[in-house]
């Protein structure tokens, strides 16, 4: 079996970058890169982590046979990322999201958290605060929301969340449509 080629295949399928591929399953793109080219091979614990980023088991990586789409997802199902520096941890709650039009996320701050300011791109983003009070900061903008409130935008202007006391929400974003 080609390893390197099938995660290639999977991880163009859920429209990931290597890049991205490498920062959710917290390796190197060069090391992505070597593995879809079949010159580095993967523990079994990597290959985990990484075919938990792309949505699917090992089990379900080396069966043959087509399996049903997963319709409910539970907490062992989630994909999850702590950022220290940012004090803020990132769900993936539905983690092949990837290959659908939306990808949902549970976002939590911690007191003083924010996001990673992400430069503009196309298509909407969405959220609902569920827990706190944050700031939604689109270019030179800002916006607050707090629990039962939701926002919504596009972003195409550098834009970023924070939260002073610490915040959970929603998040989901979505490709622009054609």
């Amino acid at each position: 079996m080609d390893i390197g080629g099938k995660i290639r295949e999977i991880r163009i399928l859920n429209g990931l970058t290597q890049e991205e591929l490498a920062d959710r399953s917290e390796l190197s793109k060069g090391f992505i890169s070597q593995l879809e080219n079949d010159l580095t091979s993967p523990s079994i614990s990597t290959l985990e982590d990484i075919l938990q980023c792309l949505g699917m088991t090992i089990n379900e990586f080396f069966s043959q046979e087509a399996t049903q789409a997963q319709i409910v997802f539970k907490d062992e199902d989630y994909f999850e990322k702590i950022d220290e520096e940012l004090k803020n941890k990132t769900e993936w709650i539905v983690p092949n999201a990837q290959k659908n039009i939306m990808e949902p996320i549970r976002l939590t701050l911690k007191a003083g958290g924010e996001t990673y300011p992400d430069n503009p791109h196309e298509g909407e983003e969405f959220g609902y605060v569920l827990k706190g009070e944050i700031t939604v900061i689109i270019g030179k903008d800002k916006h607050r929301a707090k629990a039962g409130e939701a926002f919504y935008y596009t972003p195409d202007k550098k834009h970023y969340i924070t939260s002073k006391k610490g915040a959970e929400i929603l998040w989901v974003s979505a490709p622009p449509s054609f």
